[in-house]
């Protein structure tokens, strides 16, 4: 099975999401987004969020988690929501940039895994929603920089995934046809952004997916562990 799942593609590159898929970064969130809410006037700074919640909101972008938080925080209300992200988005950047990967993990099999992908001679790109800024520390501090070409965050282009457009811009990036790069994810984003832009598209089944069955998901394959894209 191990070999099946890497030589059934006929790929020379592969795009690897990030929070989900190589790092699991809901600590990180928690701990930012309460800390948010916490600088925030009343009722928001009464509000706390958890692993679960969080898990439901996160890989839609920044904006989507803020003003999710926000309308959970105010009770479902909407009042100068607008105005009180602007203040909660610089409190949040600010946090969040101090504890960037202090209570994130790497998920097993990940390391295995992009050594595999290295070993077999595909070219390696980055593409999560999440902001550069945060991306790039992120994969420096728990050692997965060295493993690619490319890094592009959310807001490295004009629109984020599920839209095709950062996939489409990654490889030509890249200089690999669509049909031609792997795409590996943790959601439904990644699968239905690949599927738009005519690439191939591998799940891991431990992510967050917005709390939906992962295997519900249009995609050609799942795997428990990116360690089994090693072939004996």
């Amino acid at each position: 099975m191990n070999s099946i799942i890497l030589n059934q593609f006929d790929v020379e590159a592969a795009i690897v999401d990030l929070d989900g898929t190589m790092i699991d970064t809901l600590g990180d969130f928690v701990v930012a987004l309460n800390r948010m809410l916490a600088d925030l006037p009343p009722p928001y700074r009464a509000f706390q969020v958890d692993r679960a919640m969080v898990s439901l909101l996160v890989g839609r972008g920044t904006e989507n988690l803020l003003k999710s938080v926000l309308r959970l925080g105010a009770g479902g209300g909407t009042d100068d929501l607008d105005s009180l992200y602007v203040t909660a988005l610089h409190r949040y950047e600010q946090h969040y940039l101090a504890i960037n990967g202090q209570h994130a993990t790497v998920y097993p099999g990940v390391v295995a895994g992009l050594q595999q992908l290295r070993t077999q001679g595909l070219k390696l790109a980055c593409l999560t929603n999440k902001p550069t800024a945060f991306a790039l520390p992120l994969l420096k501090a728990k050692g997965l920089d060295g493993f690619f070409e490319l890094v592009f965050g959310g807001d490295a282009f004009s629109r984020k995934k599920p839209d095709p457009l950062p996939l489409q811009k990654t490889c030509q990036a890249l200089a690999t046809a669509p049909q031609r790069t792997l795409m590996i994810g943790d959601s439904s984003n990644d699968a239905q952004a690949a599927r738009a832009a005519g690439c191939p598209v591998l799940l891991v089944t431990y992510g967050y997916n917005h709390g939906e069955p992962i295997r519900g998901v249009d995609a050609d394959a799942f795997v428990d562990s990116l360690q089994q894209l090693l072939v004996p």
